[in-house]
């Protein structure tokens, strides 16, 4: 069974910084590619952000670019994503996801998601 734990999470004040990590098992966790998205409450799931399968290459939505910076540790079978200089906006459900930039780029690819961790910035 596959399964993504999303951690890290919690109340920052605007212009904060927290680092998410997303604990992936049951599935070979080097060989995919890897996405963070997020969902308000009463909005659409938003993609954020991905990385492939060996790190070298990461997308960010212009929302979070420069702000925001996805990694991985292959052996130890965990995503990141640091988050700095966080605005109230990005207040959501972080989500990490078992696919990459083409699959989640345009929806945030819901179907992959695990299970959340809560962001709330403050203003």
């Amino acid at each position: 069974e596959v399964q993504l734990q999303a951690s890290g999470g919690g109340l920052v004040q605007h212009g904060g910084s927290l680092r998410l990590s997303c604990a992936v098992s049951g599935l070979t966790f080097a060989t995919y590619d890897m996405s963070w998205a997020r969902q308000a409450l009463g909005k659409d799931p938003e993609w954020v952000s991905s990385i492939d399968s060996g790190g070298k290459n990461v997308h960010y939505a212009d929302s979070v670019k420069g702000r925001f910076t996805v990694s991985r540790d292959n052996a130890k079978n965990t995503l990141y994503l640091q988050m700095n200089s966080l605005k109230p906006e990005d207040t959501a459900v972080y989500y990490c996801a078992n696919a990459g930039y083409y699959y989640c780029k345009d929806d945030g690819c819901m179907d992959y998601w695990g299970r959340g961790t809560q962001v709330t910035v403050s203003s």
